[in-house]
């Protein structure tokens, strides 16, 4: 069975991850997304390699893996929207989507009369989702927005990193631009709702996203945990702020994670670890007690994890249902029994002659099967097919626009120096 999405077209004019990510996750879904990229350099995260896709012989391609991520089923078209004639086009292709994709700054798509109002005069259904760093209104809607300045703003830092007393402590950033993924899929959840709301009236919408509004609302638990105080969290690394234990501890060969998430557990632990006075002990019978006393069990723990092996700890504690796991590095993961069970690496034939290893989509249908039809594409790789069978262009027009730059028809080279426009 098709994916839910089939028969919907999305007009992806994002760049960068956010809204790529939004489009990609739709394309997943079975959406046709059409990638409007800069003609001659494209999506900007085309140069931020290496590292870069390799060929059957090993040659870096002109594909940086960052742009792989994030655009995997999307048709690319290069047309210069800062034109008359390029921004007429995408109005046109915006005229037969039901989606319209944007991550540009606020007011900037009314130059080219490809903004929301604008548009849903030409198409009052359209659903249209702009996704800025501060959002289209505020004192900051002006600023542009970057995934760490927004962690930074958003107080993701202040609770991630080791404390300020540790070696090596101090605010952090989370390994990945976390917050500009959650945007792309809180952006899915908002226009996936639009289109039901459309089903129902007929009517289209704007949908106003702003990556701070996410990272806020994102900070779960730690949130209310000052909003229930007034005392603003503090930097834990690997520890938790509600819950003991639950943090990394070292081993005789290395670390790994503990999450005793109830009381239940914290029994089983101490029966399988070794540690049964721990069990009984006023100071740590309950989470509470736990948190309360937390300086004064930690140190108890950490020397005795420290005398076996993390396999070993694993090997004990798993079967008992006390929570636990070992730190992997990504070959590990990617070559855990688990992932390769559930499928999370894919492999797709690619435009430039590789196979580009990709990462699925984890959401899994009992019957709208996602399907992966389409690689990453390359620059402007499908701008003649698309102005051809969406816009009924021939050939001596569309060979026109590409002789003035208003659009770029990817006849590049295969191969050429990598990180640099062709």
């Amino acid at each position: 069975m098709a994916g839910p999405l089939v028969g919907y077209r999305v007009l992806d004019l994002s760049r960068i991850l956010a809204g790529p990510w939004l489009g990609q996750l739709l394309s997943d879904l079975g959406a046709e997304v059409w990638k409007i990229e800069r003609p001659g350099t494209g999506d900007d995260t085309r140069q931020w390699g290496p590292p870069f896709l390799k060929d059957g012989e090993s040659n870096d391609t002109t594909e940086s893996a960052y742009f792989l991520s994030a655009n995997r089923g999307k048709h690319s078209i290069c047309v210069d929207i800062a034109t008359n004639e390029g921004s007429a086009i995408v109005r046109a292709l915006a005229q037969q989507a039901d989606i319209v994709i944007e991550n540009y700054k606020v007011g900037d798509m009314t130059r080219y009369g490809l903004d929301y109002e604008s548009l849903r005069k030409l198409k009052p259904d359209i659903v249209y989702c702009s996704i800025t760093g501060y959002g289209q209104t505020g004192p900051m809607k002006d600023v542009a927005g970057y995934d760490m300045a927004i962690q930074a703003t958003g107080g993701l830092m202040s609770i991630t990193g080791e404390s300020d007393d540790m070696p090596g402590g101090g605010p952090q950033k989370v390994g990945v631009p976390i917050v500009d993924i959650l945007t792309g899929m809180y952006s899915a959840t908002g226009v996936i709702s639009a289109l039901l709301h459309r089903e129902r009236t007929g009517e289209g919408q704007h949908i106003d996203m702003a990556l701070l509004d996410v990272q806020v609302s994102v900070l779960a638990n730690q949130n209310m945990n000052y909003l229930t105080t007034g005392t603003p969290p503090k930097r834990y690394g690997n520890a938790h702020p509600n819950i003991v234990p639950y943090q990394v501890f070292k081993t005789r060969d290395g670390s790994f994670v503990l999450a005793v998430g109830n009381d239940q557990q914290f029994r089983n632990f101490c029966a399988a670890s070794g540690l049964t006075e721990l069990a009984t002990d006023v100071r740590f019978l309950t989470n509470t007690d736990r948190l309360y006393n937390r300086d004064q069990l930690i140190p108890l723990m950490d020397v005795h994890l420290a005398k076996q092996t993390t396999r070993h700890w694993i090997s004990m504690l798993e079967p008992v249902g006390v929570p636990c796991a070992p730190i992997n590095r990504l070959d590990q993961v990617f070559a855990h029994p688990q992932v390769i069970h559930r499928e999370l690496q894919i492999n797709l034939p690619h435009s430039s002659g590789a196979v580009a290893p990709l990462v699925g989509n984890p959401i899994k249908f009992s019957r709208t099967k996602i399907e992966y039809s389409k690689s990453p594409p390359l620059r402007g790789e499908d701008t003649v097919h698309i102005l051809k069978t969406v816009l009924k262009f021939d050939e001596a027009r569309i060979q026109r626009l590409n002789d003035r730059r208003i659009v770029d028809t990817g006849t590049h080279p295969r191969h050429s120096s990598p990180g640099r426009p062709d």
